[in-house]
């Protein structure tokens, strides 16, 4: 029982030592727009994920085949197209670096879509390190609202 106890708290210790320490702003702000773009998109589908448990204790292929169709460059393109009105001047300035990183698109991805999808990414990766789980979660919950 004890082991058990060190066990969890070591877990938590860890978890949360990955995710506390909140860079500064500018700090944040200087990170390539492909990395932010990289968690970013760990970020949205685990979100996603959560989302389609929550909503359906349903079979993992029927949970896995809602995901591809949200967890996708045409559907994030959509959904940054619902937030943009609402991002401030400097979410705005992320999401257009990510917009604009140099990154070749898969073949079957639209070129305009895959490059916001990469911009919401890199907006979703920026707004995780500097600890705004809320506005993640207000943005895409808009988005989401109005797109599901």
């Amino acid at each position: 029982m004890k082991e058990e106890h060190s066990n969890s708290k070591n877990i938590e210790q860890l978890t949360s030592a990955a995710i506390s320490p909140v860079p500064q702003t500018g700090k944040v702000a200087n990170y390539s727009p492909l990395t932010l773009a990289f968690l970013g998109d760990g970020v949205y589908e685990l979100y996603i994920r959560e989302k389609l448990v929550k909503k359906a204790n349903t079979s993992v292929n029927i949970l896995h085949n809602e995901k591809i169709k949200l967890v996708c460059c045409e559907k994030q393109s959509e959904l940054l197209d619902t937030i943009l009105p609402l991002l401030t001047e400097d979410e705005i300035a992320i999401y257009k670096r990510g917009r604009n990183a140099g990154v070749n698109p898969p073949k079957h991805a639209k070129p305009v879509d895959y490059h916001k999808a990469t911009g919401l990414e890199s907006l979703i990766g920026y707004l995780y390190l500097l600890g705004k789980i809320d506005r993640i979660s207000e943005l895409l919950e808009f988005s989401l609202d109005l797109n599901l």
